[in-house]
């Protein structure tokens, strides 16, 4: 279960709309609650934020703590003459799960329209259109304008952000939570959530935790950030796919803990740190389990800059990702958290 600090943070921090290049609501509010805890901030041209714990020891060694703030979304293609918009995809989307999801478009003057994905009745469409999976391209969002000069007046132009809803909801009372954007504001939580537990402890290194900009489209904050900090350690905080709800025997089940992720499509992770994050998991009894990915996160490049990092990532799941109601479990938060403590905690730093 989330306590309540840990509930405001992902109810407010997943309901901020931020798709890739949009990510300045959610960088205020990190900001904001970094410096409510004391922490100096420091951000680069491209817009990652992370705060800064400094070390009284002198020459210590750097450790960077990393999530990624974008979500997956769209932007405004074109303004058609009957006051649609049509879409272009930011992150990777499946088409078949959109159609008639609300929506919600915010200008560049930060008004918010909301609206719908059109979808056209079933018996309005021929057997072939039917049995066809609509194409993204294809698509239009309804906002309720009579017209592309109605859309205009309102403020709305090409490039403007498009993000659907998906409320934050704890179901059934239980440890499980349906919200969108768990990829991966649960990377943002975590970091806040660390930064309140260690914030009073004098620590053997100079810590910096935050998130990046723009890894849904290639991990381009993530480069910038890190050639800023240039650490000597880094963990990367991400949220991959549970494939657990009908196949059982697959990787990645919701509720079984932080992943060992041994190898994606961009990373295979730091050998001794791996083997320091599973002894820290069976010395304190906490859900673990191995994960393969053919995916990505930012570790794919932080461990590439500079003169090389050692990187380990410290992912969960959750159901449904890259959709607007994904599932976690807080039993998976709750163990990665307690993980990457004590990962901390008790590593010889010297």
């Amino acid at each position: 279960m989330l306590d309540k600090q840990q509930l405001e943070w992902f109810e407010t921090c997943t309901q901020i709309d931020g798709v890739s290049g949009h990510e300045r609501s959610v960088a205020h509010y990190l900001k904001n609650e970094y410096e409510k805890m004391g922490f100096d901030v420091i951000t680069d041209q491209l817009g990652s934020i992370v705060c800064h714990k400094p070390s009284s020891k002198e020459n210590a060694p750097k450790v960077m703590i990393l999530g990624h703030m974008d979500e997956v979304g769209f932007l405004v293609k074109d303004i058609t003459d009957t006051g649609v918009l049509k879409l272009h995809p930011v992150g990777g989307w499946f088409s078949q799960t959109l159609l008639a999801h609300r929506i919600r478009v915010t200008t560049r003057h930060g008004k918010v329209y909301q609206g719908a994905i059109g979808s056209i009745p079933p018996h309005m469409l021929t057997p072939e259109k039917r049995n066809k999976p609509m194409q993204i391209e294809d698509m239009i969002a309804d906002v309720g304008a009579v017209s592309k000069e109605e859309i205009k007046a309102w403020g709305i132009q090409i490039g403007d952000m498009v993000v659907l809803e998906g409320s934050f909801t704890q179901l059934a009372d239980g440890d499980r939570y349906l919200s969108k954007a768990f990829d991966n504001r649960y990377g943002c939580v975590m970091g806040l959530d660390l930064m309140r537990d260690l914030k009073d402890k004098d620590l053997p290194f100079d810590l910096y935790v935050g998130a990046s900009v723009q890894e849904e489209v290639g991990l381009r904050g993530a480069q910038t950030i890190t050639q800023l900090i240039q650490p000597d350690y880094a963990i990367v905080l991400d949220c991959s796919p549970a494939n657990d709800a009908v196949d059982t025997t697959s990787l990645g089940k919701l509720g079984a803990g932080i992943l060992v992720r041994m190898i994606d499509g961009n990373f295979i992770a730091n050998k001794d740190l791996i083997y320091e994050l599973v002894d820290t998991c069976v010395k304190h009894d906490i859900k673990h389990q191995y994960y393969v990915s053919a995916g990505g996160t930012d570790a794919g490049i932080v461990h590439k800059s500079n003169g090389g990092v050692p990187t380990v990532t410290c992912c969960i799941v959750a159901r449904n990702i890259h959709t607007s109601s994904s599932i976690m479990d807080s039993n998976d938060y709750q163990s990665a958290k307690k993980a990457i403590s004590l990962m901390l905690l008790e590593r010889n730093w010297e």
